[in-house]
């Protein structure tokens, strides 16, 4: 199209383009071919595909997006392309996850592998920044799990797919608060450990009379501490 052929009043070439009324039923035809192509394609691809996808999942699926989206809406582009990518994807899909079942190094490199983001009430960093996993982000999801301290934690596993898995210790321990700094109420609220202290970095607890604030964290170095939250009950 032409510069000079563009002009902000003509309303069918904005709200039509530049194809006749009768492609708006082929449009229809298109988009319930494609649509039923999608469900198949997923349907061959797993179960999983119903859940949180992994990397090579979503990589399916966003391929097959790419190949249903240029048919649906161009006039001159014919929907057989898209069996054919949606053929293929379905085929890769397929033979990567039946390789990875006997070939465990190979799940690992597709698909990733399991992190250890919190072992004992302490958060383990070496593992959230391979997992480019920020301590906000993993706070979020403890309290979502209805967690609001790390004493409360065994063990907490970054999955493969990116969900997280949470192992609660039985006899709960003094450990950092997760509620929000600027949420005071409810951390005054909460019972606190006489005389224990968690790093506000790491999680750490440290048992001190008379604490020293600028003491450095023996886990992690940091120097900022605040009272360690008790565990009053175990769920």
């Amino acid at each position: 199209m032409k510069p000079e052929d563009i002009h902000l009043t003509d309303y069918m070439r904005i709200i039509l383009g530049q194809v006749p009324w009768s492609f708006l039923f082929e449009v229809v035809l298109r988009m319930v071919f494609l649509y039923l192509l999608l469900i198949i394609s997923m349907r061959l691809m797993g179960k999983r595909m119903a859940g949180m996808l992994s990397r090579i999942e979503m990589s399916g699926m966003v391929t097959l997006a790419a190949a249903i989206g240029v048919p649906l809406l161009a006039p001159d582009r014919g929907l057989l392309p898209a069996v054919i990518i949606a053929a293929v994807v379905i085929i890769a899909q397929r033979t990567i996850a039946r390789l990875g079942v006997d070939h465990k190094q190979l799940e690992q490199i597709t698909q990733g592998d399991i992190g250890i983001v919190v072992v004992d009430g302490r958060l383990q960093y070496p593992a959230m920044v391979k997992a480019v996993l920020s301590q906000e982000r993993l706070f979020a999801e403890l309290r979502y799990a209805g967690i609001d301290n790390l004493g409360k934690i065994k063990r907490a596993y970054m999955e493969a797919n990116g969900s997280f898995t949470i192992l609660k210790e039985t006899d709960p321990r003094p450990g950092l608060t997760l509620i929000p700094s600027w949420d005071r109420d409810f951390i005054e609220e909460q019972p606190k450990s006489p005389d224990d202290y968690a790093c506000c970095n790491c999680g750490f607890v440290r048992h001190s009379i008379g604490h020293a604030p600028n003491t450095a964290c023996d886990a992690c170095s940091h120097k900022e501490w605040t009272p360690a939250v008790l565990c009053a009950d175990v769920d």
